[in-house]
Formats: structure tokens, sequence, C-alpha cells
């Protein structure tokens, strides 16, 4: 189990679903956690439950502004940024032929362009730490992308081309970037707040995955237990990209 012990991270999109899960985890581990969020009252509320390991941050991340804030907000409070995990994301599910133009580029606007501000945000503590670890929570619909998400992947395997491109940047400066792309996971935004639906019996771990089997992998990348990890892309999807179990 990765040690976090003084560990500085900033969790984007920490108010609800993965990356709740996600903060709490590394708090348990014992970082010092920013719970980033764009609505702060939420992010207040997550905190206060983490305890005293949790640091509520204002943060939409399709504003530069709220980022340059974020980061220095960070650094106030505890000297250093050792991790970023962007982790907020949007989904809308249209068939292609009904996207909007709207619908598009809000997705582009919080899965992409979010993102990108987050990495070039921290770029110049962690260059001046020497050190650093970018963690990009993804989605396989990067590269098995499913109906009536065409906006949605388009935006994830661009975050993917962005990430290794960075990863290959960023190298020498002793920032790592990294990727997981979790499959289905029990959360709101995968079952609309729903039963779990029965095509998960069908994937051959034969279940959905939970928020902290994300967080986990979340931990390791994040950890110098991946010290020699950069560009590298972890699938937690259960087999789900491998194909179904049926017989």
């Amino acid at each position: 189990m990765p040690n976090l012990t003084n560990t500085v991270i900033l969790v984007t999109g920490a108010n609800r679903g993965q990356g709740k899960a996600i903060a709490a985890h590394l708090a348990s581990l014992g970082a010092q956690v920013g719970i980033g969020a764009r609505n702060y009252e939420e992010a207040q509320e997550v905190a206060e439950r983490i305890g005293e390991r949790a640091f509520s941050v204002q943060l939409d991340v399709t504003k530069e502004s709220e980022w340059t804030a974020a980061v220095d907000a960070m650094i106030y409070q505890f000297g250093k940024l050792d991790a970023l995990v962007n982790n907020a994301g949007a989904l809308k599910r249209n068939s292609f032929r009904e996207t909007t133009l709207e619908d598009f580029q809000q997705l582009i606007n919080v899965n992409q362009l979010g993102v990108f501000l987050g990495m070039q945000a921290v770029i110049p503590q962690m260059e001046k730490q020497g050190k650093g670890s970018i963690v990009n929570n993804i989605s396989i619909s990067a590269f098995s992308p499913i109906a009536k998400s065409s906006a949605y992947a388009a935006t994830k395997a661009a975050v993917v081309a962005m990430s290794k491109v960075a990863a290959i940047e960023l190298g020498s400066l002793g920032i790592r970037v990294n990727m997981i792309h979790p499959g289905g996971i029990e959360t709101d935004m995968a079952t609309g707040g729903k039963d779990v639906p029965a095509f998960y019996d069908s994937v051959p771990l034969g279940r959905i995955g939970q928020p902290l089997e994300i967080a986990k992998a979340v931990a390791f990348l994040a950890s110098d237990d991946s010290s020699y990890c950069t560009g590298t892309e972890i699938v937690v999807d259960g087999g789900m990209t491998l194909g179904v179990a049926d017989e």
C-alpha cells in the first residue's frame, strides 16, 4: 500500500463520485488533500467528513483564474504541491446527429480544456521542486467508445494524446504524467442514480466497479511507488474492453 505521508495532492471534482473516493483514500494514506470543486459548499462538506487532512478549494476547472488561485492556496497552506489528480468531468449522451455545438463545447471545456489548464497551472511549482506527479483520470471511452457518446469519447481521446506529449516534455523536469481509464464505476454519473444495469453481469469480473478501486490506482500513480512510470495507462474496467463473459 502506498505511503503518502506528508504528500500534498489536489484532486478536482472531489465533491462527489470517484473524486470524493479518491480524496478520502489519499487522505487515509497520509496525504494532505485539496478538495477541488466548482461547488465550494460541497467541497467544504467533503473536507469536513474526511477530517484534518482535507482542505476545501474553490475550483471551476474551466477557469484559468480559479486554477491559479487554487494552486496558490495549496502552496500557501502546505508549502508545496506533490501531485495533481485531474478527475473532474462531464458526460452528455446524445446520438452523433443530435449532438449540438453547445453540448460538444461544454464537454471540451470541462473534460479537455480543464485538464490542460490544470497541468499548466502546476508545472511551475513542480519544476521548482524538481518533482511532481500528474494523474489524469480519463475513461475507457478514449479507446473503446459506446454509442451516443461521440463528444465525450472525443474529449477523452484528446486528453490521452495531450497526456502523452506532456509526459515526454516534462519528464526531464522530474514531472510524471500518467493516466487511468475507468470502465463502469458505480457512481451517479454512470448509473444515472438508478440501479446498476444488468449488463455488468456479463463483463469478465461479473460486476460494476467501485470508486475505491479507482482511488487505489490513483494512489499508486501519485506515490513514489510509480517513480519510473510516465505516460502509463492503467485500465480499471473489470475486463469490459476484453469482451463479455457470456458463453
